[in-house]
């Protein structure tokens, strides 16, 4: 049984809509739509609960978050079916996403502790503090839906704000669960949303800040309806993730890699690599290496053979994908493995064959846009300034991976990419070598980290 959460309570009233499973095509569980009055009783309830809970001392609300981790991790045997389920993804998928959750749960903890700048000479004393918000609504997406609630629900709660979580129409059921996991702690409320009550959550007069991840199409939306009211808001859009790949690597190991992450949950990550920038020099060896890391993914309901493996979460990125195959095929372009599925047994669910594209033109559509899914694009560079200038040359600037057994050539090309964060010979998991962070970003503000709580 699923419900809204309103006021600590679970509410199973109104109409019901039903998820499909992505692998199997079957209909998962009836889960209740919250409406425009349930938003109003949400928005209100977080009101009368932001001036007490904004008081608490740091500590206390540390305390109340730890044991929503602990909650989790004593309820994860039972959440993490469920999480599989609605995304379509292994046992051993969910499980990470489960375990990624609790570790930043817990990262929140230790980062929060030092939030007070101070500056003292002989004529002035100043303190910096970071005072709440008051109501945040957190728009939460389906790719990644537990971990993407951690990062906006749980650092504007530590922060001392309210939260209102909307979790993505086409994976309701995790966040449901978990925020019913935590009903004794009054200050977070889940709606699952119609489209309606989506929008009135950007123009609420009494909602103070969104955070949203998702498409760059619904974050302009969401900053023009939020402006009227001056709401706050993080945005975390479109990510089109190039990695570089240098002469001096050594090619089997780095292609294995860069291989998983191109198509870790099928591509369905938004700092997963979404072209493939390789040396002339190396080319004829990596792309032999990469085509074989990429041959090894069978396509199973079990997930038995593949479990990093998925298929597309949903229809309507389904048929996004299927467009970018249909449009490389009629451009002639070369397909190293994959392409438009062929005659024959049809494949599970909403399952694509892993897809590599070799050499396609810069202007391209399967270089210039995000596929988010298992279709990449192999791009030939020789010349580093031309390069830099061909990975830029795209309007969303999200992350990067460069890979070069020299750390001072990885740097020099990392400082000069327009993206959030790059990562040196590793992707979306900071390396010891570190990763940088740049100036241009995919949307607007950020988070995670020391950044995510000030935001």
């Amino acid at each position: 049984m699923f419900s809204n959460i309103i006021r600590s309570e679970q509410r199973h009233g109104g109409d019901t809509v039903t998820v499909t499973d992505p692998r199997t095509l079957t209909e998962l569980w009836p889960v209740p739509m919250a409406t425009e009055n349930d938003l109003d009783e949400a928005v209100q309830a977080a009101r009368e609960a932001f001036p007490i809970w904004k008081a608490r001392p740091l500590e206390d609300r540390q305390q109340c978050l730890h044991r929503m981790a602990d909650e989790l991790e004593t309820r994860q045997d039972e959440l993490r079916p469920i999480l599989a389920k609605e995304s379509g993804r292994s046992d051993v998928l969910a499980k990470i996403e489960i375990d990624d959750a609790l570790r930043k749960q817990r990262l929140y903890f230790s980062f929060s502790l030092s939030l007070s700048v101070e500056y003292e000479d002989e004529s002035v004393r100043i303190v910096f503090t970071y005072p709440p918000l008051g109501v945040v609504g957190a728009i939460c997406p389906w790719n990644f839906p537990l971990v993407l609630e951690v990062g906006k629900g749980l650092a504007a709660l530590v922060m001392g704000n309210c939260v209102i979580v909307k979790p993505s129409p086409m994976t309701p059921y995790a966040t449901l669960k978990f925020v019913e996991y935590t009903l004794d702690i009054r200050v977070l409320q889940a709606l699952n949303e119609s489209n309606e009550v989506g929008a009135r959550m950007t123009t609420h007069p009494d909602i103070d800040k969104i955070s949203f991840t998702g498409s760059t199409a619904t974050g302009r939306r969401i900053a023009e309806s939020a402006g009227r009211s001056l709401k706050r808001v993080t945005l975390e859009l479109g990510g089109n993730d190039a990695s570089i790949v240098c002469a001096d690597i050594d090619v089997n190991e780095v292609a294995a890699r860069v291989a998983q992450g191109c198509f870790f949950h099928a591509g369905q990550m938004c700092v997963a690599t979404k072209r493939v920038y390789v040396h002339r020099d190396v080319l004829p060896q990596f792309r032999s290496a990469f085509i074989a890391a990429v041959q090894k993914i069978v396509i199973d309901r079990a997930a038995e053979h593949s479990p990093l493996f998925s298929p597309l979460q949903n229809r309507m990125q389904y048929q996004i994908v299927q467009d970018f195959l249909a449009d490389s095929a009629k451009q002639v372009h070369t397909f190293s493995v994959g392409g438009p599925e062929r005659d024959g047994k049809p494949l599970p669910g909403l399952y694509i064959s892993p897809t590599v594209v070799d050499r396609p033109p810069d202007n391209a559509r399967i270089v210039q846009e995000e596929q988010f899914g298992p279709v990449i694009p192999i791009l030939e560079w020789s010349d580093e300034a031309e390069l830099i200038r061909r990975v830029n040359a795209t309007e969303s600037g999200l992350g990067a991976c460069v890979w070069a057994l020299d750390v001072a050539t990885a740097e020099r090309i990392a400082r000069q990419l327009e993206v959030g964060t790059v990562w040196l010979n590793s992707f979306a998991n900071p390396h010891p070598h570190g990763y940088f962070s740049g100036w241009k970003q995919s949307g607007i503000g950020g988070e995670w980290g020391r950044q995510g709580l000030l935001s």
